[in-house]
């Protein structure tokens, strides 16, 4: 143990060990920073599965309310979402430029 009797050259052997264990840590493929990117892609589906629940919600409303037969709320949907008119009615279609 010669080597590690010169304080100097111990210290810059310590701290280059120290150096190396923290680009390890950092940059290998489990590291630091893979690690921060899958968090942000968890945060990231977590947020658009929020969404995907609240539009689940809002569709299973809305069936729940067709199926209860209410004819105001059927004849709305007929005409939103599928254009549908009454006899003697005429539609005017409106395009934006």
């Amino acid at each position: 143990m010669a080597f590690f009797k010169n304080k100097k050259i111990r210290n810059y052997f310590f701290l280059l060990l120290f150096i190396a264990g923290l680009i390890f840590l950092f940059f290998n493929e489990q590291g630091v920073f893979k690690y921060l990117k899958l968090k942000g892609e968890v945060k990231d589906i977590n947020s658009q599965m929020e969404k995907v629940d609240k539009e689940n919600k809002k569709l299973k409303d809305e069936v729940d309310s067709l199926k209860q037969k209410i004819p105001a709320k059927i004849e709305r949907t007929a005409r939103e979402k599928y254009n549908m008119i009454r006899e003697g009615e005429k539609a005017i279609k409106i395009e934006e430029e």
